[in-house]
């Protein structure tokens, strides 16, 4: 082994056969996950604009396959995001080793939740309302629901 690789992480280093996914690789992939999510595209159709398989854009959002450089590239360009993006929120080694239930959430766990199907359509419903008296009470009455203030009481 050599000095240099004794000296990175477990977290940092490549996976070997039969370890399952990288750490980092999974990051990645729910980070891809999250944005064509938001964004409104199907596997499918992110697939097709990039030239892959929606199997293959399946296996990159587990992070059961490795993204590629240049295929990172070309995904950040057809999701109006730069390569950063990605790496965004990455947690610290240590937490990508062994994870603590002591710590928050990151950004990217919170948009993942954003990013569920049930999420989404409630908020796509919610800004269908056309009447802003209507959608305030709504906002109000869905926060009373879920335990929360209302922003009247809140202030």
């Amino acid at each position: 082994m050599s000095a240099t690789k004794s000296k990175l992480s477990p977290a940092h280093t490549l996976s070997r056969r039969g370890e399952g996914p990288n750490p980092i690789d999974i990051h990645v992939g729910a980070r891809l996950r999250l944005r064509r999510t938001l964004l409104g595209l199907s596997q499918e159709k992110l697939g097709e604009a990039v030239g892959i398989t929606f199997q293959q854009l399946q296996k990159y959002e587990r992070g059961s396959n490795r993204i590629s450089a240049s295929r990172l590239f070309n995904l950040s360009q057809v999701l109006g995001v730069p390569v950063s993006y990605f790496f965004e929120d990455m947690p610290s080694p240590e937490h990508i080793a062994t994870p603590s239930p002591d710590v928050p959430p990151s950004e990217t766990e919170e948009f993942e939740s954003m990013a569920r199907r049930e999420t989404l359509e409630l908020v796509r419903a919610y800004y269908r309302i056309e009447d802003s008296s209507v959608r305030k009470r709504t906002f109000d009455l869905l926060k009373a629901l879920g335990g929360e203030r209302a922003l009247d009481e809140a202030v």
